[in-house]
């Protein structure tokens, strides 16, 4: 009885040393721990404080400057919220703060994982909050300023609050009225006023430091390099407090606190590539064109 040929290639067993397709600390690789499951949203608490928000700026300038710094605010922190989401990183609603003060808010903020996939989630989630809100902060400006009105500077009265103009403000503000004349201040629409805010805050945002959104654009671009650029940043921002009145002082003592650096993503040898890198390059000169180093004159 004749037997079946031998196989041409016959089954071998492979045996790999032990731990070399273990995830664990035996083969030098422990990978990233898992973003910590999201808490049930707290919405009355959101729509609460956008209410209290309402009330102090309607309060500090009118229902008009209300309507139009919280649209500037809301678009600004939408485009964080859409932005994490795109990348699937957890990020809650904004939180509002209602503030009863000259602005009538401190602004808003979203709650975000600290797990950012890499840097070019971590810039395009950060640069998506001031482009948003730049838009509306701009257009805001724009018609602000032109229903505007030159007066004056002796009607003046006891309460008058100058406004240190950034530079783009200025430019809006010649394209419409032209060169100031001479004993002339330009009184400021509500509407106007809130552009200014928005333009504001979006200076104050983009600083590159720490956990602002231009502390994260720093750090995208430059990785661990960028802890240089925002102790500089902070630094020169010291100096000026301490000429021009110490109106920056609380955003130091913030910015301290949070500490000038930045942590790592989970990835971050992945690189921006070039229109990310010009997209962070414009800005920065946003940041320029949008700082005042005294914001107000009493």
């Amino acid at each position: 009885m004749s037997s079946d040929p031998p196989p041409l290639f016959p089954p071998r067993t492979i045996r790999f040393p032990p731990g070399v397709f273990e995830t664990s600390t035996n083969c030098g690789y422990a990978p990233p721990a898992p973003p910590p499951r999201p808490r049930k949203r707290k919405v009355w608490l959101h729509l609460l404080l956008f209410g209290l928000t309402v009330a102090s700026t309607t309060w500090a300038n009118g229902p008009i400057y209300s309507v139009c710094v919280l649209s500037i605010l809301t678009a600004h922190e939408f485009g964080h919220y859409f932005a994490a989401r795109h990348y699937r990183v957890p990020a809650t609603l904004p939180y509002f703060i209602p503030f009863p003060s000259l602005l009538g808010t401190l602004g808003a903020v979203i709650r975000m994982s600290p797990y950012i996939p890499n840097r070019r989630a971590l810039f395009d989630i950060a640069a998506a909050g001031p482009i948003a809100g730049l838009i509306v902060a701009f257009q805001m400006s724009f018609l602000g300023i032109y229903l505007s009105a030159q007066v004056p500077t002796s009607d003046q009265g006891a309460h008058w609050i100058s406004l240190g103009e950034p530079l783009l403000f200025k430019a809006m503000q010649w394209l419409i009225f032209g060169a100031q004349l001479e004993g002339t201040e330009l009184l400021l629409h509500p509407m106007a006023f809130a552009g200014w805010v928005g333009l504001f805050v979006t200076a104050l945002n983009l600083l590159p430091i720490s956990q602002l959104d231009g502390g994260h654009i720093n750090y995208a671009l430059f990785g661990r390099r960028s802890r240089m650029v925002a102790t500089v940043a902070f630094g020169l921002l010291a100096i000026l407090t301490a000429i021009q009145g110490f109106q920056y002082l609380i955003m130091l003592v913030l910015l301290w606190y949070m500490g000038v650096g930045h942590p790592p993503t989970l990835n971050d040898r992945l690189d921006l590539g070039p229109m990310r890198r010009r997209i962070g390059f414009c800005l920065w000169v946003v940041f320029v064109l949008c700082f005042t180093p005294t914001p107000f004159s009493f």
